[in-house]
Parts: structure tokens; C-alpha cells; sequence
């Protein structure tokens, strides 16, 4: 299953008052496993960024001024999220500002027409998620970083490729925990560029040689106190066998 984990940053609130994207930032999984690729693009709108949203993703008028307009890059863009199962949250702000722009690219295109987005890929909304999970609950992904215990003091100011990496984790953690891990110890040169290149956002599990772990039997007196503990909780215990030397 190949899942792209997906996060925008705009001018405004609304497209149909006239804003526009300025930030995609995407993360691709693989069978819940990272691949190492991902999207990161800056956008000129075109117009003016609101002073409101600017105190919260930080990008100004001048940080885009020279950036390519989304004409530039949605094909770019479009072949690393078609045919995949799109993670946001709220995603209907996301998707509504990606269909805005691409029905005025469409309007204008000599080509084929691209998009709308759910028409080609499936959309997974974890704020729809995390409400049925967590109801009466703040489910932001500040809060559901607290709830999940995921670390995004890094997290200043909101930043699209930074905030879809972070709900990568909490989707995880919401869905059964962790399991995007590098397992095996294959050492070919390639997997070895790919675990390197992984390594924010992946987890490696070091390989262990059979007979290399140290086992401690419990002594007389730790078997005792074992023993004693069920006994108070009225459970059962276990005593392990003599073995003669």
C-alpha cells in the first residue's frame, strides 16, 4: 500500500477569496514502512501572504518571490501523489486549496487536464480519525503529539514538509504503533545509501548474532521473593527447574 502523507501551507483561509498554496510538503510510506522520498516545494502565489499566517508558518512575500508559481511544479507534484492514499489532517482544506489550483491550471492547459484529487487518489483524513478516536478532545497535532508522546519540540513554527513528517508518526501511532522500521541487515552498497539517507525517519534495529545474549537465572532468594509476591496477589508463579550441572 503506498501512502503519501501530506501537508500545505497557504496565504489565507479560504481559496475561493482568492489564496493560494505556498508550501507542499509530502512523505512517502510504502506498506507503513518509510521510503526515503519525499516532496518539498516552495510556491510564489502570486499575491500577497496575510500578516496572520505569516506568524504562523513564517513564510513571507519576499521568502517566494523568486520560487516557481504552481504552474511550474504541478506536474512534479502531481506524479508523486497519483494513484496514492493521501494521510491529512483536515483534509478538506488541503485537497480544497490543491483542486483550486489545479482547476486554474486546468483552465489554461494545453495538455491533459490534471486532477481533481479524489478522483485519483484515495484520502484518509486523520483529524476525521483522531475525532472518532479522542471525541471531546483537542485533536490538533500539537495535542495529538502529547497524546501519542512524539517529540516535536523541533516545531517552532509550522513548516509543510516538517508537519508531514510529524503526522507520519502520529497516523502510525494512531494505527497500531511504529512499524516503519529497517529490519533487515542487508548490507548491499545500495541499502546501505538507502538506510543512510533514512535515517530521520527511520528507525534501525541492530542485528543480533544467535547465543550472543547473556541469559541471569534468578537465585534463591530472588525466586523466594517472586514467590511471595504472587502469593500476596494470589496468582500463579513460576519456578524454574533445577538442572543438574
Amino acid at each position: 500500500m503506498r501512502q503519501v502523507i501530506l501537508d500545505t501551507e497557504t496565504t489565507g483561509i479560504d481559496p475561493k477569496e482568492g489564496h493560494r498554496l505556498v508550501e507542499i510538503g509530502a512523505v512517502e510510506m510504502i506498506n507503513r514502512r518509510f521510503t526515503g522520498r519525499t516532496y518539498h516545494q516552495y510556491i510564489n502565489p502570486e499575491r500577497h501572504i496575510d500578516a496572520e499566517v505569516v506568524a504562523v508558518h513564517g513564510i513571507d512575500d519576499a521568502k517566494v518571490a523568486n520560487e516557481p508559481v504552481f504552474a511550474e511544479i504541478a506536474d512534479a507534484f502531481w506524479a508523486f501523489i497519483e494513484g496514492a492514499e493521501l494521510v491529512i489532517h483536515n483534509a478538506p482544506f488541503d485537497v480544497g486549496f490543491i483542486d483550486h489550483e489545479l482547476g486554474m491550471l486546468n483552465k489554461h492547459r494545453q495538455t491533459s487536464p490534471i486532477g481533481p484529487v479524489r478522483d485519483h487518489c484515495r484520502i484518509l483524513d486523520t483529524l476525521v480519525m483522531a475525532r472518532e478516536k479522542h471525541p471531546g478532545q483537542r485533536n490538533n497535532l500539537d495535542a495529538l503529539c502529547k497524546r501519542y508522546d512524539i517529540d516535536n519540540g523541533h516545531r517552532v513554527l509550522h513548516g509543510a514538509l516538517l508537519d508531514a513528517e510529524i503526522l507520519a508518526e502520529v497516523y502510525l501511532a494512531m494505527t497500531g504503533g511504529q512499524t516503519a522500521l529497517v529490519l533487515d541487515a542487508d548490507t548491499s552498497s545500495n541499502k546501505q545509501q538507502q538506510h543512510q539517507a533514512n535515517e530521520g525517519l527511520a528507525v534501525k534495529r541492530l542485528a543480533l548474532t544467535p547465543g550472543q545474549l547473556r541469559v541471569i537465572r534468578p537465585n534463591a532468594d530472588e525466586q523466594a521473593a517472586h514467590k511471595a509476591k504472587c502469593d500476596a496477589h494470589q496468582l500463579r508463579w513460576f519456578e524454574e527447574p533445577q538442572v543438574d550441572a
